[in-house]
């Protein structure tokens, strides 16, 4: 039996594949989303800019789930980059999508810079009672399809990572 260690590395890795699939922007991350129920079994995934435009990863996941789905009280939804809390796009940011789908727990490997917003996710999420887990051996693999946006600019990463 893997330790709930090594599932959530596996998993999270399942969401930074995803993320490799989103088409190229230059004003929005590249993010990937798996929604896992107790049991280890995929529920939905999803990435940023699937669907439409301005689309997020863990939106985009969570429109697949019927929001009645009893196996989302369970769940866990991994994710490449902190959930957003700050939203220009919509009005509801993804750290609010996730409280409101009942999820109890988030695993993600890179917080996010300070780029386009001042998000605080992590802080949203964990303030209501979510248990938020990061994986930060694997914030480099996350930041990887974003390089473009990261060149030339002063690390912003709370973790002090340089993306620079």
């Amino acid at each position: 039996m893997l330790s709930q260690a090594a599932v959530d590395r596996h998993w999270l890795r399942v969401a930074i594949a995803e993320a490799w699939r989103c088409p190229p922007s230059q004003t929005a991350y590249s993010v990937g989303a798996v929604i896992v129920d107790a049991a280890g079994r995929e529920i939905a995934r999803g990435y940023s800019r699937e669907s439409d435009e301005v689309v997020h990863a863990e939106e985009a996941a969570l429109a697949k789930v019927d929001p009645a789905d009893p196996r989302l009280a369970g769940a866990t939804i991994y994710s490449s980059l902190e959930p957003c809390s700050v939203r220009r796009s919509r009005s509801a940011p993804c750290a609010t999508l996730i409280r409101a789908a009942g999820i109890p727990r988030v695993v993600y490997a890179w917080r996010e810079p300070a780029l386009f917003v001042n998000g605080r996710g992590v802080e949203e999420l964990g303030t209501a009672g979510v248990e938020v887990v990061q994986l930060p051996e694997l914030a480099g693999e996350a930041r990887a399809m974003n390089a473009h946006l990261l060149a030339g600019t002063p690390s912003h990463d709370p973790e002090g990572f340089s993306v620079s």
